[in-house]
C-alpha cells in the first residue's frame, strides 16, 4: 500500500521538528508515554473481560543499536491494527487515548496521551520512523514506515507475530547523541522515572551472594552479576495510602527524589484528593533558615506519573515555591507538547487547595505536643484552643526556627494563609520561650502598655550584638523577642496592621525609659542654660552628618552615652534592601544614628564644668568612643585612637 499522509500543509514536519516541542529530548518521553497507554489499555480489557489472552511480561523495553543507528522502544499492549494505523498516525492530531477512554470511560488504567501529536515527535531527531505493530486482535501485523516527509508506505508484516509496538527511530547525523546509552539513561530518569509500567534499558551490576564460593568463615563470597536494569518504580510513594507509609519510607522517597540533598525534611504533607479535582502527591518541608531565597525548581509535576516540568509557578502558590516534593495531576492543563502549563480555572483551585492543606498541616501540629522522654507518641494530645502553648513543646514548636521564615513569606504574600496563620504562629523570646499571639499578647499586656494604651513589643535582631540592652529592658521587667529572620521589618509592619493598638519596637531603637513611654519622667538635673552650653560642647566632637545629638534625662546610674537608631527609619532602610520597588528612597538614605547623652550622669556634670578645653575634648571622644564600642561601631583608625587614648589615661 502507498498513501499521503492526511494534513493540510506540506510543511507539518519542518513545523514539529521546530516548533512543536519545546526541547528535542522530549521524543522518548512521548514514544514511551505512548507505550505505557498501550499497556494499560490492554490491562483495562483484560479486566473488562474484552482480552482473554495471557498478559505475560509488559515491560516496555528501549534498545539502542549504534551500528544500525536505531533507537526502538517496545512494548506488548494493544497494537494497532491496519485500520487503527490509518486513522492514528496517518490522520495527524487524531488520538487514539480520546477514543478509547471515550469508550472505556468507566474502566481504564490512567491513560496520559491527548493530542495524538506525542509520535510525530519522533522525527525532530529522526532521519526515518518505522513502526511494526500487531494488535491483540487477530488480524495482520503491519510495518508502517516515513522518512520525514508527507510520504508513507505501509504493508502487513508477516515476521512479527508478537502482540504489541516496536517503534524504530533511524537516527540522524546531527542528533547521534540519542544513540549514547548515557544520554538515554539520563533522560528515561528525568521523564519516566515513575511512569505506571516497568521500562527496561539495558544491563546494570549488582553485587550478590556466590551459590558456589565461600570464604575462610563459610559465608558466601560477594560476586558482581549482571542484570536487566529497570529505570522507574511503577508504585511511587504518592500514589500510595499515607496509612501504609512510615517516616522513614517518606525520608527514603525524599532522597529519590532529591539524591543530591543529603539533609534530612523536616516533615511533609501527603496530598490526596479526588473531586472537584485529582491531585496527589507529597510535599516535604526542608530547613530554610536564613535565606529568603527560594530554592526553586524543587517541586516536580506530573501528569499521570509522566514527568512535565519543575516549573510549577501558578500551580503552586509563590511562597510553596520553598517546598520541595511532587505533584501529580491529570487536571492541570498543559498545551499541546506537554511542556508548559496553561492558564485555567482548576490551577487556581488546585492552587488554593495546595495552601489550605499546608495551612491545616501547621495548625494541627500547633496543637500537638511532644510526648515527654519516656512518654508514648500516642500522649502527644491536642490542645485545642493553643492555651498551653507556653507551658509545653508543641510539634511546631520544634520545627520552628527551621520554617519560620516560610510562614511570614507565605503570610506577607497570601491573605488567606495568613488569617489562618494568626491562630499558630510564634513569637519567640530571647531565652528561648516560644508563644502564640494571642498568649504573648496576654503576657506582656500589663507592664508593656504605654500611656496611649498601645500594647510594645520589645525585640533584638542579634541576641549578641544587643545584649546590653536587653539586659537593660530585662532589669526594668520586660520581655524581649528575638525577631532576626531577613523578612522581619516587614513582618512587624503587617503585625503591626493586624492587631490593633500595637507596635514594635527593638530595643536599641531608644533609651530604656523611652520604648515604653509613661507618663511618669525623671527629675533634670541641668537647668536649661546648662543644657544649652552643653549641646555645641558634644556637637563639636562628633560626625553631625551620621548623628544627633539628644540630651536626655535618664537614671543616675545609666550610661553616660548610648547610641541608638531611630525605628522607622531603620526598618525602612532594611525594608528597601530586601523588596526594592518603590521603596528604593529609604534604601538609599545614609545610616543615621541618635547620640544620647544622659545629663543625670556625673560624668557629664564633669565634662560640662571642665576648663581645660583639650582635656574636656578628650573627655568626650571617652565617652562617645565608648558608646561606639558598645554597638560595634568602633572600628579601624578610630578604634586604634581610643585603646590608645585608653591607656594614656589610666
Amino acid at each position: 500500500m502507498q498513501g499521503k499522509l492526511n494534513v493540510q500543509t506540506e510543511n507539518i514536519f519542518p513545523v514539529i521538528k521546530k516548533f512543536l516541542y519545546s526541547d528535542h529530548e522530549i521524543f522518548l518521553r512521548e514514544l514511551i508515554s505512548n507505550a505505557v497507554d498501550a499497556t494499560q489499555k490492554l490491562k483495562t480489557l483484560s479486566t473488562r473481560g474484552d482480552f482473554k489472552g495471557e498478559l505475560g511480561d509488559l515491560t516496555i523495553d528501549v534498545k539502542i543499536d549504534s551500528k544500525k543507528k536505531t533507537l526502538t522502544v517496545s512494548d506488548r499492549g494493544i497494537g494497532m491494527t491496519a485500520d487503527e494505523v490509518e486513522k492514528y498516525i496517518n490522520q495527524i492530531a487524531f488520538s487514539g487515548v480520546t477514543d478509547f477512554m471515550e469508550k472505556y470511560k468507566d474502566s481504564h488504567e490512567p491513560l496520559i496521551g491527548h493530542f495524538g501529536l506525542g509520535f510525530y515527535s519522533a522525527f525532530m531527531v529522526s532521519d526515518k520512523v518505522e513502526i511494526f505493530t500487531k494488535s491483540w486482535k487477530d488480524e495482520p501485523a503491519q510495518h508502517w514506515s516515513c522518512e520525514g516527509n508527507p510520504e508513507f508506505s505501509m504493508e502487513e508484516d508477516k515476521k512479527h507475530t508478537d502482540r504489541g509496538t516496536d517503534i524504530v527511530l533511524h537516527i540522524a547525523d546531527d542528533c547521534k547523541e540519542f544513540l549514547e546509552e548515557g544520554t538515554i539513561l539520563q533522560l528515561l530518569k528525568k521523564y519516566c522515572r515513575f511512569m505506571p509500567v516497568a521500562i527496561r534499558f539495558g544491563e546494570e551490576s549488582v553485587w550478590v551472594d556466590s551459590e558456589t564460593d565461600c570464604d575462610k568463615d563459610g559465608k558466601p563470597k560477594r560476586v558482581e552479576k549482571k542484570q536487566p536494569r529497570i529505570i522507574n518504580d511503577p508504585d511511587p510513594a504518592w500514589k500510595k495510602s499515607p496509612s501504609s507509609l512510615t517516616d522513614e519510607d517518606y525520608k527514603k522517597f525524599y532522597h529519590e527524589l532529591f539524591p543530591m540533598n543529603f539533609e534530612e525534611p523536616l516533615f511533609q504533607i501527603h496530598l490526596n484528593v479526588d473531586y472537584p479535582f485529582n491531585l496527589t502527591g507529597i510535599l516535604y518541608f526542608p530547613k530554610v533558615r536564613k535565606t529568603i531565597d527560594p530554592n526553586r525548581n524543587k517541586i516536580q509535576l506530573y501528569c499521570n506519573q509522566v514527568f512535565v516540568t519543575d516549573q510549577v509557578e501558578g500551580v503552586v502558590p509563590d511562597y510553596l515555591m520553598l517546598l520541595h516534593g511532587v505533584l501529580d495531576s491529570p487536571d492541570i492543563p498543559l498545551n499541546v507538547s506537554r511542556s508548559y502549563l496553561q492558564s485555567d480555572g482548576n490551577v487556581k483551585k488546585i492552587s488554593q487547595h495546595i495552601s489550605k492543606k499546608v495551612a491545616d498541616k501547621l495548625e494541627e501540629m500547633s496543637k500537638a505536643r511532644v510526648p515527654a522522654e519516656g512518654e508514648k507518641a500516642d500522649a502527644a494530645t491536642p490542645d485545642p484552643d493553643n492555651s498551653q502553648l507556653s507551658t509545653f513543646n508543641s510539634q511546631l514548636e520544634s520545627k520552628w526556627d527551621d520554617i519560620k521564615i516560610f510562614v511570614q513569606y507565605g503570610m506577607l504574600t497570601d491573605e488567606k494563609f495568613c488569617e489562618r496563620a494568626m491562630k499558630f504562629y510564634l513569637l519567640k523570646g530571647v531565652d528561648g520561650s516560644y508563644y502564640t499571639l494571642d498568649s504573648y499578647r496576654d503576657k506582656i499586656k500589663a507592664l508593656q502598655t504605654d500611656k496611649d494604651k498601645t500594647v510594645c513589643y520589645l525585640y533584638a535582631s542579634d541576641a549578641e550584638e544587643e545584649h546590653a540592652y536587653i539586659e537593660k529592658a530585662k532589669a526594668k521587667g520586660y520581655d524581649v523577642l528575638l525577631m532576626d529572620s531577613p523578612l522581619e521589618s516587614h513582618f512587624i509592619n503587617l503585625l503591626e496592621q493586624k492587631i490593633e493598638k500595637t507596635r514594635f519596637v527593638r530595643v536599641d531603637s531608644d533609651t530604656v525609659e523611652k520604648l515604653i513611654p509613661h507618663d511618669d519622667s525623671i527629675p533634670e538635673k541641668l537647668t536649661k542654660e546648662e543644657k544649652e552650653k552643653l549641646q555645641p560642647i558634644i556637637e563639636g566632637e562628633i560626625d553631625k552628618q551620621k548623628f544627633t545629638v539628644q540630651l536626655e534625662s535618664l537614671e543616675e546610674s545609666d550610661a553616660p552615652m548610648q547610641v541608638t537608631q531611630s525605628e522607622f527609619m531603620r526598618r525602612y532602610r532594611e525594608m528597601a534592601q530586601t523588596s526594592g520597588g518603590g521603596m528604593g528612597f529609604y534604601g538609599e538614605l545614609p545610616e543615621s544614628y541618635n547620640l544620647v547623652v544622659n545629663i543625670n550622669h556625673p560624668l557629664i556634670g564633669r565634662v560640662l564644668n571642665e576648663t581645660d578645653a583639650e582635656k574636656q575634648k578628650e573627655l568626650v571622644h571617652q565617652l562617645t568612643d565608648l558608646a561606639l564600642l558598645a554597638n560595634g561601631l568602633l572600628k579601624g583608625e578610630a578604634l586604634s585612637r581610643f585603646l590608645k587614648r585608653s591607656v594614656e589615661m589610666i
